[in-house]
């Protein structure tokens, strides 16, 4: 790695811990974190974060999981399952990246950086699992369960209050047959090895693509593209339900 590269990655390394709040005492790891498969391959480096990343995911279920059950003790397994489902996939976990601007942290080849690849939902919710499972090794599960909690907390009493996602395939359902007298269509693709899918959805609406989403599951992906396109269509649907010009 070169001189400048390797104070790029310092001072990315540096700014994220101060994001967190902690002070890693093993460097490789918490660069290792931050180090995109596309860096690594440009920079011809043997590590990259994805192995963290699989870690890192384990430990934010656990401590996702745990939480929930001890703070809603009176909720049922099905509705448990729906709120660490909403709390932990890649949307909601992009999110929690973009509030820590762990995209300005992350290393990126160019061709990934030139793509807009420190927004992208996929690599930034990757890169904060990965920095959860850099943490834990290098800090402990204590500490990861704090930062985690201090981060996660706040978004699992909104959705319980009726604040997190909502179902959108359901909603766009509802105001396209209102609105166009016929039902969205879903077409998807997948790319990846089994372990890692990627699923990629569009949404048509009377033959037109109307919205694109991204997820780990086709789940996932449909309700991101069903949640753009139900933006794009409401903002067309006056509130007395007639089309706007």
């Amino acid at each position: 790695m070169s001189a400048g590269r390797a104070d790029e990655a310092a001072t990315a390394a540096l700014a994220l811990e101060h994001s967190l709040g902690v002070r890693f005492g093993d460097v490789a790891l918490r660069d290792a974190a931050l180090t995109h498969r596309s860096y690594a391959f440009e920079q011809e480096l043997d590590v990259n974060n994805e192995r963290l990343e699989f870690l890192g995911d384990a430990v934010l279920g656990l401590v996702v999981t745990d939480m929930a059950f001890r703070e809603f003790p009176d909720m049922p397994e099905g509705a448990l399952a729906k709120l660490r489902a909403a709390i932990v996939n890649m949307s909601a976990l992009a999110d929690v990246a973009r509030d820590l601007d762990l995209g300005r942290h992350v290393l990126l080849g160019k061709g990934e950086e030139a793509s807009g690849g420190r927004d992208k939902s996929s690599i930034l919710a990757d890169a904060l699992e990965a920095v959860f499972g850099a943490m834990y090794l290098d800090l402990g599960l204590a500490s990861a369960r704090e930062v985690i909690e201090r981060l996660f907390h706040p978004r699992m009493t909104a959705y319980v209050r009726g604040e997190g996602e909502r179902d959108y395939k359901t909603i766009l359902q509802e105001l396209a047959s209102q609105d166009l007298g016929k039902l969205p269509e879903y077409r998807l693709t997948e790319r990846g090895p089994d372990h890692q899918k990627e699923f990629t959805a569009i949404v048509y609406l009377s033959g037109e693509p109307c919205g694109s989403g991204i997820g780990r599951s086709k789940k996932e992906a449909e309700q991101q593209a069903a949640h753009e396109a139900y933006r794009k269509l409401a903002e067309r649907v006056a509130p007395d339900g007639s089309k706007g010009g």
